[in-house]
Parts: C-alpha cells; structure tokens; sequence
C-alpha cells in the first residue's frame, strides 16, 4: 500500500490528466518568473556592493575567468543534482536559490559592460537582450507545449555542443584569442536547443511534485539563452 501511495505521489508530468498537467505547468512557470525576479533583486543588491563588483570584475582576468567558470559549473551541477534527485520541496527550493545566486554573481561583468556601453547608466541594451530573450524563450516553448514533441533525443547532440563550447572558452583564455561573433550565435542556438530540451523534459521527465526542480532547469537555459544575446549585442 505504501509503495502505490509513493507512485501516485511521483506520477510522471505526462501521464497526467489534463487538468493536473495545466495545474503543474502554471507552478513551474511561476517560479520561473520569480527565479527571474529573485535574479533581479539579487543582482540589484550586489550592485550596491562595491568590493563584490570588483571582486567579480578581477577574476574576468585571464585564468582567473576558468576559476569562475569552473566554480560556476561546480554550482550548477550541484544544485541541479540536488533539485532533480530529490522530492524534497525544501531542496528543491534551496537549489533554486543557490544558483539564482550564482548567476547573479557571473553576470556581474556582462551587466556591467552593458551599462558601460549604454551610457550613463542606460539599460537600453539589458531592456534589448531581455525582450529578444523572452520571445525566443517563449515561442520555443510554445513549440513543446503545443506538439507535446520529446525533446529528449536532443541529450546528446546538446552535450557534445557545449563540451565543445566549454574546450573553446578555455583555449580563448588560456591563449588569449577573441571567440568573436560566430560563436556567441552559435551559443544562442545552443541555448535555443536546451530550451526544447528542457521544457520537454518538464512534461516528459519531472514528477508532479518537482515543479521547483523542473523550474530551475527552464531558468538555467533561459539565462545561457540571455547571456549570449546580451553578449551579441554589447558588440554592436
């Protein structure tokens, strides 16, 4: 009796009915949108924070940028790991948190450069890369939702790609060369596949008690997806 009760409490998004699908996807898109308010605070609040404005602006210098990449990825992978294994809402809640935090902390640089660029504490670009983000964001989305496709195939394609991003982020430091224009799109397309990815693996992979969990993973590719085209657009 105890283990049918487990199964019923972990079904699978997609062999919900229709009503508890619709009831899951407005959970997880809620917490997106307030991981993505959350990320507003936060970044707004280490603006106000000098010696931590310039504490991230000196590791964009040369090795130091791997550090901060690596220590980056190190956080991602453990909250991810923390959100997706568990059934716990509390760690699924602090996994958000943790890495809301710590994509505040790595676009520090980005935003500030964006600024710098706008002048005079213009955010024109930031509003820019911000609308271009959620449209594309969104209509991928809608492409999951509306064809109920799995995504799923996309797992290895997606992870060839960003092993080969990450080989190329490293040479670029470490040999200090510009990975220019292309590889910012290429990286937008990238994102863009993460996101089919990720929306498909909320119908198709999370339980209907790991919308936190399944928010955490729509937040992660929509902030890869802003990052590059923020960074398209700071070349202009």
């Amino acid at each position: 009796m105890e283990e049918m009760q487990q199964v019923q409490e972990h079904r699978i998004v997609s062999g919900l009915a229709e009503d508890a699908k619709v009831a899951f996807y407005k959970k997880t898109y809620t917490h997106l949108a307030f991981a993505v308010l959350l990320f507003i605070l936060v970044e707004t609040i280490f603006f106000q924070i000098p010696p931590l404005v310039n504490f991230a602006m000196s590791l964009t210098q040369g090795w130091l940028w791997l550090v901060m990449l690596g220590g980056f990825m190190l956080v991602t992978s453990y909250a991810e790991k923390m959100a997706i294994n568990s059934h716990d809402k509390s760690k699924q809640y602090l996994a958000l948190l943790l890495y809301v935090m710590a994509e505040a902390f790595i676009f520090i640089p980005l935003i500030l450069i964006s600024i710098s660029i706008a002048g005079n504490g213009g955010t024109e670009i930031l509003s820019q890369a911000a609308i271009l983000t959620l449209s594309l964001f969104s209509g991928l989305s809608a492409v999951v939702l509306l064809t109920k496709k799995d995504f799923s195939f996309m797992k290895s394609g997606l992870a060839i790609g960003f092993f080969i991003a990450l080989g190329l982020i490293i040479a670029g430091t470490l040999f200090g060369f510009n990975l220019g224009l292309w590889f910012s799109v290429g990286m937008v397309l990238l994102a863009s596949g993460s996101i089919l990815y990720q929306t498909s693996n909320m119908v198709h992979k999370y339980s209907e008690d790991q919308y936190v969990a399944a928010s955490l993973g729509l937040f992660a590719s929509l902030m890869l997806l802003f990052w590059y085209i923020l960074s398209i657009l700071n070349r202009n």
